[in-house]
């Protein structure tokens, strides 16, 4: 995987959503899949931010964007068939979905966790995954082959202490993953999920505020891994939970 390189405009006249799309990796991901060819469908909770990768990825010149604003923590089950609409009447399919967006929540005991804090975790992490992927996954059914990726953690595979909620929600995150993966196996869909690892973000500056952003990798050293991931052509892997740095 070190020596994967994509394609040039390998992802021209494709449709890719991609949520958690304000910022760190969301943003940086529909930066790069714009500027390999893709039309991006952009979604987060703030617009205002929204609007300023809408407008960047405009300024670079890349194939014009949408914009799907959505609140996982508080949309019910009829908004996300609404999205879906959406982009049904929109492009009428979808050839790739990457799943990003994710709540950290807080590191706690077990024993002393906040319940609405853990509620909410869940709702975004794990319930909106689920929701986001039925309702696209028709659409996901038109392309010629479609892509979908999941956000999941080191905390996802090994449990660790007081990473509660996170940690929890992330192993859901990782049999989701495989069960559809295993539903999908013989269709021309690929699913898989994709541990970033400790990147210069600001979720990573929450979880680890005595540490030197200046030792990690930045989102876009990771894009390769992403692109990756929705490189349909060449990549036939599915039901895999990859790491981004093995693409370093």
């Amino acid at each position: 995987m070190k020596n994967y390189t994509a394609e040039d405009q390998f992802l021209a006249n494709k449709v890719i959503l991609v949520t958690g799309a304000t910022d760190g990796i969301g943003k940086q991901a529909a930066l790069t899949y714009a500027e390999y060819g893709a039309t991006v469908i952009l979604s987060g909770r703030n617009t205002k931010k929204l609007e300023a990768v809408y407008d960047e990825i405009e300024s670079l010149g890349y194939p014009q964007p949408a914009l799907v604003p959505l609140n996982l923590q508080n949309s019910s089950p009829e908004q996300y068939s609404q999205v879906a609409d959406v982009i049904a009447a929109e492009f009428g399919q979808l050839d790739g979905l990457l799943l990003n967006a994710s709540d950290l929540g807080l590191l706690s005991p077990i024993e002393h966790f906040d319940e609405e804090t853990w509620y909410r975790v869940m709702q975004v992490n794990v319930n909106a995954t689920f929701l986001l992927t039925k309702y696209c996954l028709p659409l996901i059914r038109k392309a010629n082959k479609g892509a979908i990726a999941m956000t999941s953690s080191g905390v996802g595979r090994q449990g660790r202490a007081y990473w509660g909620a996170y940690a929890v929600s992330k192993f859901a995150t990782e049999g989701l993953m495989q069960t559809l993966a295993d539903e999908l196996e013989k269709s021309d869909i690929i699913v898989n999920s994709i541990n970033p690892g400790g990147t210069r973000t600001k979720m990573r500056a929450n979880a680890f505020p005595g540490e030197d952003p200046n030792t990690l990798p930045t989102p876009k050293d990771l894009m390769p891994a992403y692109l990756w991931l929705m490189d349909i052509e060449n990549n036939r892997q599915t039901g895999q939970s990859i790491d981004a740095r093995d693409f370093l």
